[in-house]
Order: C-alpha cells, then structure tokens, then sequence
C-alpha cells in the first residue's frame, strides 16, 4: 500500500518488471548525454534544477544526496511561493 496515495496498491504490477528500463548508457558504452533544462522563467528555480547536473558521471549512491538537496532547494522556493515572499 502507499500511504501517501493509499488507493494505488502494488497489487497486479510488475515491479520487476519496471526496474528492467535500459542501462544508463547507450550501446557501446558511451554514456548519455546530459539534457539541459529549459529555462523555467524563475532563476532560483533554475539554480535549484542546475543541481540534477551532478548526477552525471557521479556514482549512483550518490543520487540520493543530490536528489534531495535539489528537492529541499524546490521545496524551500514552493513555501517562499507560497508565504507572498518574491
């Protein structure tokens, strides 16, 4: 169960089945190249989303760092948002 959305169970999905997307990198081995952003209009926004530029060529136990840094960064600019604070 999810207890964040509790009526979307596991039940009858394939988790594995998901987990099985493509390696990160391309065939012969080159890994994939970053895609940039689009500008979101908002330069705090943008910083905060320039951060996900770290993942790449960074060991993958360290996306979760970076992951939640970048989502605290977002989350702190949403309450700003929300608060009437420019």
């Amino acid at each position: 169960m999810n207890e964040e959305y509790p009526d979307q169970g596991t039940e009858g999905q394939d988790l594995d089945a998901e987990r099985a997307w493509p390696p990160a990198a391309l065939a012969g081995g080159e890994p994939r190249p970053a895609v940039e952003a689009p500008p979101t209009g908002d330069d705090r926004v943008d910083g905060a989303v320039a951060g996900l530029s770290r993942l790449a060529g960074a060991p993958a136990d360290e996306h979760v760092a970076v992951l939640e840094e970048v989502h605290g960064r977002l989350r702190d600019i949403l309450g700003e948002v929300n608060e009437g604070t420019p």
